[in-house]
């Protein structure tokens, strides 16, 4: 019997050997040699900071952005690092931009020369818009994991949100923006944002499908040669972040981490909630707290959720598991209120998830992105299918300084929009079956 535990031991856990530790083949880098997978991204905590990122050439060059405003150029110098993958190396740059005016439009290049100031080639000419000042109404896009294939379709997913949704000031990614850490993976996304990661800063946190797997999973420096913000804002190795935006705080935790790095995390969270100032408060996270695939993400939530509560934050937003949910906390007479938490993907790739009673709304077979949109009092959050547009589920939470009903109630406006629950199963997959069966358990009960 002891024989019989052991050779099947050994046959499942080398069954899943790949799944845990097996990293894809990474193609033969090939930098450009003039600037490209240029990214405009935030710099530090400031809403007025940008930080304009790019790769050129294998080896390191006198760089610099070229930014030009009301006729005016101005030339800032660049620092630039040479990172070795698996299969090759690359030069990254960044520019920091730390002095932008307020209500104004740029236009910018990233240029690579022999000597500063002696330009030799250079990326295309790109353009961005800082918002006006004392704002109290913006909003930004929001998608969860898009790991799209090579030549998806992600890219035209979410130019159509833009071009439905031109006012967002910015674009946040919930985690696995790229499939795996490896070239090919890169390129792809970076083709899925082109147009819009030159146009509108985008601020991404890392999710499990940006880190090598291994015994200890290990996050290349790539990945904050990207995504520079994290050059200035991690906490030893965790990729935090925060940005004052508006009246709002948004915070950036890296929840792949193991339990020691996530306890330092949660001591920083924990000193930023405290000294926040801000009147909406926003967490970015890929695994969610509250999981829609069972017992999963239990140290996350141990670790954060008790933090999200106390110090009022109104929004979780959250990735990894591929399907979309929304679930609203409760006062002690019942009564919707915040925080809201979301689940959300626009991954070509959906996961069978459970059906449990504490979420408001779900959403299978499809992929979605989400707007938040802050005015004053006001925080509207809305759902869209990302394949047709329709708008999918939407709630406000409102500030009531008068604590009627509660501190921040929160209006379900998506309650009457049908949800998504088709799903055919594989006759064949036992597990397609059993998901099946729960849907269908799950459509009775709200009937």
């Amino acid at each position: 019997m002891a024989l019989l535990v052991v050779v099947g031991t050994a046959v499942w856990v080398a069954g899943r050997w790949h799944v845990w530790f097996g990293n894809v083949p990474e193609e033969a880098v090939n930098p450009s040699s003039a600037p490209a997978h240029v990214l405009l991204t935030f710099g530090d905590q400031d809403e007025m900071s940008r930080n304009v990122s790019w790769q050129c050439d294998t080896t390191l060059h006198p760089s610099w952005l070229e930014l030009v405003c009301d006729g005016d150029t101005t030339v800032i110098e660049a620092q630039g690092e040479v990172f070795e993958s698996r299969n090759g190396k690359a030069a990254y740059y960044v520019a920091r931009l730390r002095q932008l005016k307020p209500d104004s439009r740029y236009r910018y290049r990233a240029v690579v020369g022999s000597s500063l100031g002696v330009a030799e080639t250079s990326s295309p000419w790109y353009d961005f818009q800082t918002h006006a000042p004392g704002h109290d109404r913006f909003s930004f896009l929001f998608v969860g994991d898009v790991q799209d294939t090579i030549g998806g379709i992600a890219n035209q997913l979410l130019l159509d949100a833009w071009s439905h949704h031109p006012e967002v000031e910015f674009l946040v990614c919930g985690g696995d923006l790229i499939e795996r850490p490896a070239n090919q993976y890169w390129a792809e996304t970076f083709r899925t944002i082109d147009s819009i990661g030159q146009s509108i800063p985008i601020l991404n946190v890392t999710g499990n499908h940006d880190y090598l797997k291994g015994i200890i999973q290990r996050l290349e420096r790539r990945f904050p040669l990207v995504f520079s913000y994290f050059l200035d804002s991690k906490v030893g190795d965790n990729m935090v972040y925060t940005l004052n935006y508006g009246d709002a705080q948004l915070f950036v935790l890296d929840s792949n981490r193991e339990f020691f790095y996530l306890w330092t995390q949660r001591q920083w969270l924990k000193e930023q909630l405290e000294q926040s100032k801000a009147k909406w408060k926003i967490l970015v996270l890929h695994h969610p707290l509250y999981s829609i695939k069972g017992k999963n993400n239990i140290v996350q939530r141990w670790m954060f959720d008790d933090l999200v509560r106390e110090y009022g934050v109104n929004l979780v937003l959250q990735g990894h598991e591929h399907a979309y949910a929304r679930m609203t906390s409760h006062y002690k007479n019942g009564a919707p209120g915040a925080p809201v938490y979301t689940v959300s993907h626009c991954s070509p790739k959906n996961y069978r998830i459970h059906f449990d009673e504490h979420f408001d709304k779900f959403g299978i077979s499809s992929r979605h992105y989400q707007t938040v949109s802050i005015h004053g009092d006001t925080l509207e959050m809305a759902a869209y299918d990302a394949n047709t547009q329709a708008l999918y589920d939407s709630l406000m939470i409102i500030i009531n300084p008068a604590k009627e009903y509660g501190w921040r109630p929160v209006i379900d406006l998506g309650k009457d929009i049908p949800e998504n629950l088709e799903f055919t199963p594989d006759p064949a997959n036992k597990k397609d079956r059993k998901f099946a069966e729960r849907i269908k358990e799950y459509i009775n009960c709200k009937r």
